[in-house]
């Protein structure tokens, strides 16, 4: 049948399954055509919003009419402000924050893939963040008295990265065994835990470990020796480059682990097929528990990185990193390995929306709208992609679909 005598459901159902189907270089020119489609959005609102705003002196001019922004500084600093003035300083500041953001978004991405890989949706990652920040915060202060110098940052920051990863895990573990056991939704548990560790952390924060010479809700300050070691940003406490390869170590080897491990096997058998899975002998509620464990431990280790790199000490108002892992995750497709492209792009637009506020007039409303804009169309394809792998839509809302469900094949 031709598609002109076909019905629009049936078509998008083709497309669907185009996209299933898709290799991973069309994956990636897909990912490419969406990013120049929000860049060309973007730029037309900042126009937009240009002439909306008052200004003595046009910024920018177009078929003789003045705009108060100009879209192409503002995109010049939005993605190339992120890494500073490499020609003149290759070690910036600016580039120190992007590879600090971008360090702790790797282990929010990756944690948030594992568990969706399992067909679990982890939403809690943020608490999970959050607890294993505060603990490893706090246990790395009540050791550092017994040990000083290179052999303290030896003991410390292992022992450090340790509880938080323990901590996040034992949060995680907790929706995994409700779902597993008890059948409760994991969205809606993992959320509510959000709010808990939250809250909680805020209690102690101000009150039994709160630091008496700060008036913030924080604990007290680590000595130097007890962070990550700084060894490529002169004057930067809070980047590391030494983090920065964990991370991607980290990333590596947990997809060699889901790829090549039989426990991996279990992971990805029971998120595309849990009935399957059960057959061949899979223990379905074990792996949804140690799959939301592993997840909650990635995350606590993405905290106790946050506390030994950016912050120094547990404060209050830790940013989103956890809510940011779930894009980040669906932006690489669940793909460990991808997740470190994926985590560099937030950091860069993260780290470049400071260079827009700071360079120029923009109001940083309308950054947030470009970032999310950016998001929203490289992501969606890739989402779509998942859901098309994972769901028979023809099944669900009639017709027919040869394809079964898979996990789109070897991975990128």
């Amino acid at each position: 049948m031709s598609d002109a005598g076909r019905s629009p459901r049936d078509r998008l159902f083709d497309a669907l399954d185009r996209l299933v189907a898709a290799s991973a270089t069309e994956r990636l020119l897909i990912s490419g055509s969406a990013l120049l489609l929000s860049i060309a959005i973007g730029f037309v609102l900042i126009l937009l919003a240009g002439r909306m705003t008052s200004c003595e002196t046009a910024a920018y001019s177009l078929l003789g009419v003045g705009f108060c922004y100009d879209p192409f500084v503002v995109y010049d600093s939005l993605f190339l402000g992120a890494f500073g003035d490499v020609a003149a300083n290759p070690l910036n500041g600016q580039l120190a924050t992007t590879v600090s953001e971008t360090t702790v978004l790797v282990f929010t991405g990756i944690a948030v893939a594992v568990a969706f890989k399992a067909g679990v949706f982890n939403i809690g990652g943020q608490g999970q963040l959050v607890f294993g920040a505060l603990a490893s915060a706090l246990a790395v202060y009540a050791l550092s008295g017994a040990v000083s110098g290179l052999v303290g940052t030896l003991v410390l920051v292992p022992f450090g990265l340790a509880v938080g990863a323990f901590v996040g895990g034992v949060w995680g573990a907790i929706p995994g065994a409700l779902k597993a056991y008890a059948d409760a939704n994991e969205v809606i548990t993992t959320i509510m835990l959000n709010f808990v560790a939250t809250s909680f952390a805020l209690y102690l924060a101000s009150g039994p470990f709160k630091d008496p010479d700060s008036f913030a809700n924080q604990t007290r300050g680590l000595p130097e020796f007890a962070l990550f070691p700084q060894p490529v940003f002169p004057g930067r406490t809070d980047a590391s480059v030494v983090a920065l390869v964990l991370a991607i170590a980290v990333a590596v080897g947990l997809a060699y682990l889901l790829r090549r491990t039989s426990f991996g096997y279990d992971v990805r058998t029971s998120g595309l097929q849990p009935e399957a899975a059960e057959y061949g002998g899979v223990d379905a509620a074990k792996t949804v528990v140690a799959s939301m464990a592993l997840s909650g431990a990635l995350a606590g280790l993405g905290g106790a990185v946050y506390v030994l790199t950016i912050a120094g000490n547990f404060q209050t108002g830790v940013p989103d990193y956890g809510f940011d892992g779930i894009t980040v995750s669906i932006l690489a497709g669940n793909n460990p390995v991808g997740a470190l492209a994926a985590a560099l792009l937030f950091g860069v637009l993260k780290s470049g929306s400071i260079v827009v506020d700071v360079s120029t007039d923009v109001p940083p409303q309308l950054v947030g709208v470009l970032r999310g804009l950016i998001v929203l169309f490289v992501a969606m394809p890739e989402f779509f992609r998942m859901v098309g792998a994972r769901v028979d839509v023809r099944d669900r809302f009639g017709g027919n679909r040869d394809a079964v469900a898979t996990d789109g094949g070897e991975e990128a």
